[in-house]
């Protein structure tokens, strides 16, 4: 297990700084989280007794610090909410995970934490680590009688705190994302209604403005198809059109936010030909009806308009 406390820290080396987080942890919190190390090594346990002033950084923080100048970080200070810290250790990349970046962070030993960055009476957090997955809900179930007799609170009494398991926070992501999906569809066929809606009415304004031309068609041989399809063909060209502009905005939107926050820029091919054939199937669709309407009309009505 390891105890783990929060800070807020701005980090600075020579004429660079960055914002980041700061983690007071102990040695176990390595094993814990799987963390790999690129450089130097993870802090020991005389340091950790001591509150000896060294750090351990993730990736994104090194970029931020070291990588403009390419400086090799292992044995360097660096000021932490002006206190001092050596780093022994560069952490190898995790990656981003959906909107957090593990990697930008810095970790310390718990001790120090406690003594230069933040006195605290309690813990933002505990994480425990168990042998074999089949007894994380007896073990889960043994540190909540802990944590409740140690806090004294009666039994049926309300938790001054929460035990989760990884299954539990895996579950509360994917309702989360099964949330945000359905939020994110019905604004995507709002606006695509929309849309459409508007695409009708452009052709049915056209149609309008172009029945003599309908009507000069109709009497040179033109069949009712004829002038469907030329309309169709039309209201599937201005949404195709749309479609690529929007993926265009949308793909340059998609690269500046993620450039921004540091993390890979991965375009789906599959999602940008759905984008598209769903912008040619709103034109279709809503363009049927001014094209029916266009190859119905009378050609001797027609050749009457002005």
């Amino acid at each position: 297990m390891s105890p783990v406390l929060y800070v807020r820290g701005q980090a600075v080396f020579g004429n660079q700084n960055w914002s980041t987080s700061v983690e007071g942890v102990t040695l176990n919190f390595q094993s814990i989280q799987n963390w790999q190390l690129a450089k130097g090594s993870w802090y020991n346990a005389d340091q950790e007794a001591s509150g000896a002033s060294v750090a351990v950084i993730g990736q994104t923080v090194y970029d931020n610090l070291f990588a403009a100048t390419g400086t090799d970080p292992i044995g360097q200070t660096i000021h932490v909410n002006g206190q001092v810290f050596r780093v022994v250790g560069l952490l190898k990349s995790k990656g981003a995970l959906g909107f957090s970046n593990p990697d930008d962070v810095i970790f310390v030993p718990f001790t120090t934490t406690l003594i230069h960055l933040r006195n605290s009476t309690f813990l933002d957090q505990i994480q425990v680590q168990v042998d074999d997955a089949s007894n994380v809900n007896q073990v889960q179930n043994t540190v909540t009688a802990l944590l409740e007799k140690r806090h004294h609170i009666p039994t049926g009494g309300t938790d001054d705190f929460r035990v989760r398991n990884s299954n539990q926070l895996v579950q509360t992501a994917q309702q989360q994302s099964v949330i945000l999906s359905a939020l994110l569809v019905g604004i995507a066929a709002i606006s695509l209604t929309v849309g459409g809606i508007g695409i009708m009415n452009i052709m049915l304004v056209s149609v309008t403005e172009r029945t003599r031309e309908i009507g000069v068609r109709m009497a040179m041989g033109a069949r009712q198809r004829d002038i469907r399809n030329q309309f169709l063909i039309e209201a599937l060209t201005l949404s195709a059109v749309g479609g690529v502009i929007g993926i265009l905005i949308g793909l340059f939107g998609g690269w500046a936010l993620v450039s921004r926050f540091g993390l890979p820029f991965v375009p789906s091919t599959g999602t940008i030909l759905l984008a598209f054939g769903v912008s040619g199937a709103i034109g279709v669709i809503f363009g049927l009806y001014p094209a029916v309407r266009a190859s119905k009309l009378d050609p001797i009505v027609a050749l009457r308009t002005e």
